[in-house]
């Protein structure tokens, strides 16, 4: 039996490279992990756990309207964007690092360097500097774990626009922003700028946003979002961006021009698969440019896995994590086991937030023919006592012939925590009378969602 430097050697320490290094390493294996910039991945340096940190400081500045409404005197209103900065910079390297030291106890090799396969057993780690881990090593096991990265449009200019990458570095706080995308992190950093004082404006070429959400969902949110104050321009694209003296000018499609202070893209992202050397080797790329794989995780290489978003099935940290430690139990612990991609519950951290699991009422419609909607827009309850407009949907898909809840849709407070409860009953097949038989918790937002009893047709336009 051939003998190699490492039993596994991981190429990208994000959250499903990381999972599957631990476990794999905590079985006897020997373990390597490769990262080219922090450990942590996208989801820990740049992306959910730094941007859930600028949700709560944004939402700071309504929670105080709402104080007032409830009596309460609040005084000056200042936002210390660089302290702020800073702040969630120390918490960010707390964070890596326990993810480095949890590497480290499970036995793992943390090297720092851009790794790429040279063939199907062997990686090189590309030299970086201030690093000594460069050069080639063995594997009898490689798993491609490098996550996603943004892209950018392409029109004269799209240069002096940022990503979210850089958005979370800022040097200064702009007063005036365009949001490029109608996708998960644009909705999310039109409400972190609006909520920190930026005047905002959110653009999306699509009819509406949140391409493949529940339509009521799209299009309530829509709405309270400009409740908040936030301009929603669709169904244009950028022409072009110029400098001024007075910042940066931005020519869209139909010719209205908008100036503002920054522009950030959030206008998609792409499988990390750049420079990874799955050419030589073989490897498949699906028609998006994402590395193919089966429900094992495997490729076509057979001493070749992909986990996370490099592979494009559902790209959310959680699932990166299941994905990963289903390669660990099957690999390394003679437990062969795939994670189930049906059925995932997911958020949206947008100002007011998204929490959905399962199909949309359009989805649903086209997979059984015949369903039975149940629908309620109403205000919540902390914002009647001071006149407060915003409303909130709760929304359930259920299957005619069986009762079978196949949706849960929340749009409002909470909705986030409120799905994961959600999604548990749907998993395990809640039927809709099941669902009924739960006793409300009053007063809650989500009593809402035991409690509504008639089903609701299109002309029904009340709203409470």
């Amino acid at each position: 039996m051939a003998e190699y430097d490492f039993d596994l050697f991981v190429i990208g320490a994000g959250s499903g490279g990381v999972r599957a290094a631990r476990l794999a390493a905590l079985s006897g294996a020997k373990v390597a992990v490769a990262e080219e910039y922090r450990v942590g991945g996208t989801c820990v340096i740049r992306g959910c756990v730094p941007k859930k940190f600028m949700v709560y400081a944004s939402e700071v500045s309504a929670q105080l309207k709402t104080a007032e409404g409830f009596g309460w005197s609040v005084g000056a209103r200042t936002f210390d964007w660089k302290r702020f900065l800073q702040d969630k910079d120390v918490e960010i390297a707390r964070l890596s690092g326990i993810y480095v030291t949890n590497l480290q106890k499970a036995g793992a090799h943390l090297l720092h360097g851009k790794a790429r396969v040279v063939d199907a057993h062997t990686v090189e780690v590309l030299p970086k500097e201030g690093s000594q881990d460069a050069g080639r090593y063995t594997a009898r096991r490689i798993l491609i774990a490098t996550g996603g990265r943004p892209v950018r449009p392409e029109f004269p200019g799209v240069d002096l626009g940022v990503t979210s990458d850089e958005a979370f570095h800022l040097p200064t706080l702009p007063k005036r922003v365009m949001v490029v995308g109608g996708g998960y992190i644009a909705v999310e950093f039109a409400g972190i700028f609006n909520g920190l004082g930026v005047e905002t404006t959110l653009l999306y070429r699509g009819a509406n946003i949140l391409r493949g959400f529940d339509d009521d969902v799209r299009s309530h949110l829509a709405d309270e979002l400009e409740k908040r104050g936030i301009k929603v321009v669709l169904g244009c694209s950028h022409k072009s961006i110029e400098k001024t003296e007075q910042g940066l000018l931005s020519t869209l499609s139909n010719d209205l021009t908008f100036e503002t202070d920054a522009v950030m893209f959030a206008t998609g992202r792409e499988p990390y698969v750049e420079g990874l050397g799955l050419d030589k080797v073989g490897v498949k790329l699906n028609e998006r440019g994402a590395i193919a794989v089966d429900k094992h995780s495997k490729t076509n290489v057979d001493s070749i896995w992909a986990v996370g978003d490099v592979t494009d099935r559902i790209n959310l940290t959680p699932v990166a994590i299941r994905e990963g430690a289903a390669f660990a139990q099957t690999e390394f612990y003679g437990n062969p086991t795939s994670f189930d991609h049906e059925l995932v519950a997911s958020a949206v951290f947008s100002q007011p937030p998204v929490g959905v699991v399962g199909l949309s009422e359009a989805e649903a419609r086209h997979a059984f023919g015949k369903v039975d909607i149940y629908r309620s827009i109403f205000r919540p309850m902390k914002a009647t006592f001071y006149g407060g407009q915003e409303r909130c949907l709760i929304k359930l898909v259920v299957k005619q012939d069986d009762e079978k809840i196949v949706g849960v849709h929340v749009v409002g407070p909470d909705s986030p925590e409120i799905i994961q409860m959600a999604a548990i009953a749907v998993k395990m097949g809640v039927t809709k009378p099941q669902w009924d038989s739960t006793c409300a918790v009053h007063p809650t937002l989500a009593e809402e969602l035991v409690t509504m009893r008639e089903k609701y047709m299109p002309s029904d336009v009340g709203v409470a």
